[in-house]
């Protein structure tokens, strides 16, 4: 059917030197959105080990004009416009700088349960006669949350432009979240929920939140616990949008066959319901900062053939400049799943160790990252004979960052990082999701040329260092299930990276 729901995403500080830290400049908004700054001639260098003349990535790297413009109500209106002979399709969505992180006390699952009940009919449309819109248009209208954004977003043809954005303001300013309603979503959402427990990787990451932020909202699960679930009102849900969908943290993202003072004037005209209240994000995490916990979370399970775990460490904040550097090392480790069958030839050493001696099922290296902390570290899949020798070999090739990295390997995965960012805007929705993200994130849209040049400036050098600031006697957090005896204790695995 096309109008679906997505369940959610993931959508995953010591300093640098000062030497180091000169080649990473900030990430984070300027006042203004000027043209596209020109890269420091520095990082234009290709991506080789050896000596060759400087080449400039901008030739490779030319993509429609960003624009930008910024309503009275501080909704900001970002565009990124197809060529009309090349798209006949367009992206448009809602980025709302609010997800689980800033639920009030007790009332976790809040945002997701909205996601749910805000395509639950409105004063002008019912249920049904929103989903029959939809399809009749061939559109695809979707949402999901995370832990500090949620998205409403709509794929259309050129041509329904209007109706997309229409529609996306009567949900968002006009729905009546009727009891009958809440009722029966409460049922669906538990459904859920026990689809998501059988989701191994799921449960996962969520235990090394709570074992990474104990006692903190990122903590907690997107969902919710079920007795939240059980209780959550009307007037909840009013009080999250009235509090959280602000003009000042909603980002509107359109992308494709569409014109930039056409969407501008559309939702000037349809957005106007929104509070004005200028309390930003940021503020709100600043009043309630998350703490890296290096605790654990085991679940012993008998009934599992395989050990899941996951080891992670506290990450960078999205406009840290340590973020550029986790992300390479992130690549740098990389992944491996033994269904494919190419460990053995990998350029990850940590990959060909673990295929060479068959220590695992699945391996993959993780880089999230919040407006204040993040968390990185490598999540694995192992039978549980294995699990001792499996955990050495991934502690060993963790701390071997710190102290032994090649620029061979170094400019390897530079190159992969580049060619996954590329290959994940292929596309509107995609360029559409980047662009409204990245508005959130960093307060505007860094233009490909500035972030593959920062990508380039990372060498060995700012990855050991960076490695030994992130890594080197800081703690642990540790998720695992499953038939977990032969898993190392948790001391053991914060003593692997002690001096």
């Amino acid at each position: 059917m096309a109008f679906s729901f997505c369940r959610f995403r993931r959508k995953l500080d010591a300093a640098l030197s000062s030497a180091v830290r000169a080649r990473y400049l900030s990430l984070s908004a300027r006042p203004s959105l000027p043209e596209e700054p020109a890269p420091d001639p520095r990082f234009l260098r290709h991506s080789s080990p050896d000596a060759r003349p400087l080449l400039d990535h901008s030739p490779f790297l030319r993509f429609p004009q960003v624009r930008l413009t910024i309503l009275p109500s501080g909704i900001r209106v970002v565009t990124q416009s197809a060529p009309t002979s090349a798209s006949h399709t367009a992206s448009i969505g809602v980025w709302i700088d609010a997800g689980s992180r800033f639920e009030a006390p007790g009332t976790n699952g809040t945002a997701h349960f909205l996601e749910h009940m805000i395509f639950k009919g409105t004063r002008r449309r019912t249920a049904r006669s929103l989903e029959e819109e939809i399809e009749n248009m061939g559109a695809r209208l979707n949402a999901y949350t995370s832990r500090e954004q949620t998205t409403f977003f709509a794929d259309v043809q050129s041509k329904d432009v209007a109706v997309a954005v229409d529609v996306l303001a009567d949900i968002l300013q006009n729905s009546k979240f009727p009891d009958h309603a809440i009722k029966r979503e409460r049922g669906v959402i538990l459904r859920e929920m026990e689809e998501v427990q059988g989701q191994v990787e799921e449960v996962i990451f969520d235990h090394l939140h709570s074992a990474a932020f104990r006692g903190h909202p990122l903590g907690d699960t997107i969902l919710g616990p079920e007795e939240n679930i059980r209780g959550i009102s009307r007037v909840d849900l009013q009080q999250y949008i009235s509090t959280h969908y602000t003009g000042h943290r909603m980002v509107v993202s359109a992308a494709g066959a569409v014109k930039h003072d056409e969407i501008v004037n559309m939702v000037g005209r349809l957005f106007t319901n929104f509070s004005t209240d200028p309390t930003t994000a940021d503020q709100l995490v600043n009043a309630n900062a998350a703490v890296f916990t290096g605790s654990e979370v085991r679940v012993q399970d008998e009934g599992m053939p395989l050990v899941h775990f996951a080891v992670a460490f506290k990450g960078s904040s999205w406009t840290d400049p340590n973020s550029i550097p986790l992300m390479v090392i992130q690549s740098l480790l990389g992944s491996w799943n033994k269904s494919i069958g190419v460990g053995n030839c990998s350029g990850s050493q940590l990959a060909r160790r673990v295929a060479t001696d068959d220590l695992a099922e699945n391996i993959m290296a993780f880089n999230t990252n919040y407006r204040d902390i993040g968390l990185f570290g490598v999540y694995s899949i192992a039978s549980p004979n294995c699990l001792r020798e499996l955990s050495c070999v991934l502690m060993d090739e963790i701390k071997r960052l710190a102290y032994q990295v090649s620029e061979a390997e170094v400019v390897r995965a530079r190159n992969q990082l580049k060619s996954m960012l590329l290959l994940h805007i292929d596309g509107s929705t995609a360029v559409s999701e980047n662009n409204g993200r990245q508005m959130l994130t960093y307060g505007r849209v860094l233009p490909f040329v500035e972030l593959f040049a920062r990508i380039d400036a990372v060498d060995a050098a700012a990855i050991m260092e960076t490695a030994r600031n992130f890594i080197i006697n800081k703690e642990v957090a540790l998720a695992a299930t499953g038939p977990i005896q032969e898993l190392p204790e948790h001391s053991w695995f914060c003593a692997q990276t002690a001096t």
